[in-house]
């Protein structure tokens, strides 16, 4: 099964700011997201930046954000359309994020957002990135994340997801279920002329339930509470 890094190299990123509406459409989603912070701040982390959607988002507010994201692809075009925004893009490990940090440097805001946090290879590496989201938040700084349930997986038909189609692409998704995790299955159809190709590619996405990653930020010292989030997912708040 190709690795997180790999099938967004053979099959997302290329597409990714399409999946998600366009450009603009998503960083007003980022920014409808982000409403109850985005007041004036310092300095925010977003792991799993992705194209930017929550990152450009918080540096038109006036913060100053470190974006880290494993796709070169999606970082380059972050870099694009921050132009002179205050955003640093890093190439790198979400778990890894503190190795783009200054010695005791802190955030006001670390956001881990879309479904970022299921694409860890073992509820172990939650705790991980845990601690160090506990060691990196400033006094009163808060980590948002948020993620989805797949607990309680789609069933049936429902294991069939349309992304988005128009006249010259068409994505889909399959869930395939295991014991400790979903292996989504990735369908893309593109129209060159009067001729379409297709493109397939699968990843793993961890199953664990909202509560028990509440639990390992909790244990971590951080307030960490669970609230419903955009787009089906579960949404948690972790203030230090």
């Amino acid at each position: 099964m190709p690795t997180v890094a790999e099938h967004y190299a053979h099959l997302l990123a290329p597409v990714y700011t399409w999946m998600a509406g366009g450009a603009e459409a998503a960083f007003a989603q980022g920014q409808s997201d982000l409403a109850p912070v985005l007041r004036p701040g310092s300095f925010a982390i977003d792991l799993g930046a992705g194209f930017g959607m929550h990152a450009i988002a918080l540096a038109r507010a006036g913060w100053r954000v470190l974006a880290v994201d494993s796709s070169p692809l999606l970082l380059a075009q972050l870099s694009e359309f921050a132009g002179r925004l205050p955003v640093d893009a890093r190439c790198g490990d979400l778990l890894a994020f503190t190795d783009h940090l200054h010695a005791g440097e802190t955030a006001e805001l670390i956001l881990c957002m879309g479904d970022t946090l299921t694409h860890l290879e073992a509820p172990g590496s939650i705790a991980a990135l845990s601690q160090s989201v506990a060691a990196r938040l400033s006094p009163g700084g808060r980590f948002i994340a948020t993620f989805r349930d797949y607990t309680r997986p789609p069933a049936g038909d429902a294991r069939f997801i349309p992304v988005r189609a128009d006249a010259q692409r068409i994505l889909t998704c399959f869930l395939e279920t295991f014991d400790d995790h979903v292996r989504v299955h990735d369908l893309l159809h593109e129209r060159t002329g009067e001729t379409w190709s297709t493109k397939v590619s699968s990843y793993r996405k961890l199953r664990v339930a909202p509560e028990a990653v509440r639990e390992m930020f909790a244990a971590a010292g951080l307030r960490a509470t669970l609230e419903p989030g955009p787009r089906g997912m579960a949404r948690l708040v972790a203030d230090a």
